[in-house]
């Protein structure tokens, strides 16, 4: 059984998520960021962290790729074509979706006050608007990748609910459409019912 460090309203709750798709048994350990529970396992202080038999993950996606590799499942095979556009996608989400979106809120609510720029928070917006509008063209349907679901989805939609959070606009109605769909899923509501 993993051992998931983090709290439900972070980047964590993208590993439950996938752990839920994959069918995987976790326990869950409340644990903020550099917070002793987490500065315990993780010296940077940041979540999620998850242990592996003794071993300890950081990074969402690393995670969350580790996971599907392992599990075969959410993921494209290893030295495909299919494989290297998941990564790129990856890789972009974190780009346009994630770094805007942890960069406008350190700017909104997390630095200390007088560290904070809030005119930059326009500009992210701008930036998440952009990256949506491309996300968006780009759709193939039902899911990113077309007819199978990948964690690349599950950090989009993931990275669409934080936007919604801190109330980013710039999602069209394929978006929102496709993210309802996917917050429909039976595992999104279970590691969903665990924030309580």
């Amino acid at each position: 059984m993993y051992t998931l460090y983090g709290t439900t309203r972070s980047r964590a709750f993208r590993v439950m998520w996938t752990l839920e798709e994959l069918g995987q048994p976790y326990e869950m350990v409340e644990a903020a960021p550099r917070s002793p529970e987490i500065l315990a396992v993780n010296p940077s202080g940041k979540v999620p962290a998850l242990d592996v038999d003794g071993t300890i993950l950081t990074d969402s996606v690393a995670i969350m790729s580790y996971l599907a590799d392992k599990h075969g499942g959410l993921t494209l095979p290893a030295g495909t074509v299919e494989r290297a556009h998941q990564d790129a996608l990856l890789h972009r989400l974190n780009d346009e979706f994630d770094s805007v979106l942890w960069m406008a809120t350190r700017h909104m609510r997390i630095l200390p006050e007088d560290r904070r720029v809030p005119e930059v928070v326009e500009t992210f917006k701008w930036e998440f608007a952009n990256g949506a509008a491309r996300l968006s063209q780009d759709f193939v349907g039902p899911f990113l990748q077309g007819e199978e679901i990948t964690i690349a989805d599950i950090l989009a939609v993931h990275c669409m609910g934080w936007a919604h959070g801190i109330e980013f606009g710039g999602m069209d109605d394929t978006l929102r459409d496709y993210s309802k769909m996917m917050r429909a899923r039976p595992a999104f509501r279970a590691a969903g019912a665990k924030l309580g």
